[in-house]
This record gives structure tokens, C-alpha cells and sequence, in this order.
């Protein structure tokens, strides 16, 4: 029997793998700088300050930085903000605009359901641009698909990439532009060819436990792609119960009612069951969806479940 060696990461590097609806976030540092990729989910902010605390031993949090804009990766920000009040943070430079005027409509968070405070920016980061971090040089590359304006992050020394939700063990983000009734299954397949290329030995993915399998997860997220983009309204059904989902593990336990409810206000849901709901009623069809997940045992990780009962 082949045992798989644990994966040894340079030194200054900490990873804090936090499950779903946080994004993994991982803290470089060197005896000058501290810096942080991705703050997780709003409703976890205190779990990732206290994290950050304790790794840090008393020193500051210098700077913070984005892989993208969505509330998973971004939700932390203003918490961490409000506590190092000289926290230099950068994001991806596509949604900047928006940000620095908090246009929410340009954002995902009202279209999702789902919360993002407020925060602020200092800085860009830019595509083609190379930070130093923990005492070694960090490529910045774009890796459009599950977001537009997503980036990845390579060591070249170490032959380590953090893949943000391009590239993890088994698979790869929900592709949003595509919910939107716009293309992007080709930008999913030229960042998994970007990632081949940049040929990584470890990947830090946005969810889920740092691996070394690069081959195998390449092949895993081009079949995936390959039977999505065959069958788009596949892939628009498992959209649709990935933001289900994440809106259940955030309320815990809700009453049925109140969670159709929700989802009748919610931008995307409301586009996702006319484009694709085959004229079913929206609460059959949330039903349907829920039975879906039921199935699969996806409403009993940690509990979470949708309680049968009227308010």
C-alpha cells in the first residue's frame, strides 16, 4: 500500500484550511512583512482575526490581498481592516472601481444573497506583476473563468501555486459568467492550460487540503469542464445548489418557508429558474433542488439542514 507524503510547506508559510464558506486563507511572512491571502466569509471573521492573532504572536498584520472578489475570499476584509488599521489591501484590478464606490450592483453580493462589509483598498494587484512575500518572488497571473477577474499566485522557487477556485483537488469553482448567460468555459480551460504550463508541484486551493496531484487534478477539472460545457444546464443546476448550499451553512437550521423566501429575492436564483426551470413553479423547482442535495447527503455536512416546518 502506497502512503502519500505529507506536504511540507517553505518556511513563513501558514495555511488555515477553513471548509466552504470561508475560503482557505494563507499568511506569509518574513521578519520585516506579514501578509494574508484571502479573509473568508463575513459570518467567520472573528474565527479568522483570532487565527491571524495567534499566528502573528503579537505583531501586526501588514498587508492583505485578494485572489477575487467574491464573498468567500473577501467577506474578512473589513474586520481585519478595523482591527490593523494600517492594513495595506489589494485586490485583482478589475472590480476596483466599483469597490472604491461600494456599487453593489456591480458586485456579487446582492445578486448571490449573500454579505461582503464593506471595505476599503489601497493598491492593485496587477496581472504580470511579481510580489515578495515570506522572502521569495510570487508570479501574479489572471485566471479568468469561475471569476473574471480572478488571479493566481506561483513560487516559482518552490514550484507552488495558490489556485484560488481555478484549480482544486476535484474540480473547480462554479463558472459565474456562465450563470449569466455569458462565455466562460474557455477561460476555465485556458487557466487549467496556464496551470499546466506554470507545471506546480503543490497547489494551495481555495477550498479544501493542500495537494500535490497536479496531473490528476488537471484531468479531473478538464473532464468536469468537458461534461459541463456539453450539457450547460448541468452545470447551471449545480450553480444553483452551490449557492443553496453555501445560504444553508450560513443560516444553520431555517424554516422551509423562509428560505424559499429568500431565494425569491435573490437576483441569481431568479435568473438561474427562468433560464432553466422548465417552466416549473420557483418553489418546485427550489424543491427539487433541495431534494437534489438531500440525495447526495449535502444537507447533513455539518448539520446544516432545511427544517420542513411554517413560520
Amino acid at each position: 500500500m502506497s502512503v502519500t507524503a505529507p506536504v511540507v510547506l517553505p518556511a513563513g508559510m501558514q495555511v488555515f484550511e477553513r471548509g466552504w464558506l470561508s475560503s482557505n486563507n494563507i499568511l506569509l511572512c518574513d521578519d520585516n512583512r506579514s501578509t494574508l491571502v484571502d479573509s473568508g466569509y463575513a459570518t467567520h471573521a472573528g474565527q479568522t482575526l483570532a487565527l491571524i492573532e495567534h499566528a502573528l504572536g503579537g505583531r501586526a498584520l501588514d498587508q492583505l490581498v485578494n485572489t477575487h472578489l467574491h464573498s468567500d475570499h473577501c467577506g474578512g476584509n473589513a474586520a481585519l481592516q478595523a482591527h490593523y488599521p494600517l492594513l495595506d489591501t489589494r485586490i485583482p484590478p478589475g472590480l476596483a472601481d466599483p469597490v472604491q464606490a461600494w456599487r453593489d450592483e456591480d458586485l456579487s453580493y446582492g445578486r448571490t444573497g449573500q454579505t461582503c462589509p464593506p471595505f476599503a483598498i489601497t493598491g492593485l494587484l496587477q496581472p504580470g506583476s511579481t510580489q515578495r512575500w515570506a522572502d521569495s518572488e510570487w508570479q501574479v497571473h489572471a485566471a479568468p473563468g469561475h471569476d473574471p477577474h480572478s488571479v493566481i499566485l506561483f513560487n516559482p522557487e518552490h514550484r507552488l501555486l495558490i489556485s484560488a477556485d481555478a484549480l482544486w483537488e476535484n474540480g473547480f469553482g462554479v463558472v459565474f459568467p456562465e450563470l449569466e448567460g455569458e462565455d466562460g468555459f474557455d477561460d476555465v480551460a485556458a487557466s487549467l492550460d496556464l496551470i499546466e504550463r506554470l507545471n506546480p508541484l503543490t497547489i494551495i486551493p481555495g477550498h479544501g487540503p493542500v495537494f500535490a496531484d497536479t496531473v490528476g487534478a488537471l484531468q479531473r477539472a478538464r473532464a468536469r469542464l468537458d461534461a459541463f460545457a456539453k450539457s450547460p444546464d448541468k452545470h447551471a443546476r449545480y450553480g444553483a445548489k452551490v449557492l443553496l448550499k453555501f445560504k444553508l451553512q450560513e443560516f444553520g437550521r431555517i424554516a422551509r418557508s423562509e428560505f424559499v423566501r429568500w431565494a425569491q429575492d435573490v437576483p441569481y436564483m431568479h435568473a438561474l429558474h427562468q433560464t432553466y426551470g422548465a417552466g416549473t413553479p420557483l418553489q418546485q423547482w427550489l424543491d427539487q433542488m433541495l431534494a437534489e442535495l438531500a440525495r447526495s447527503g449535502a444537507l447533513a455536512d455539518d448539520g446544516h439542514m432545511v427544517e420542513d416546518v411554517t413560520s
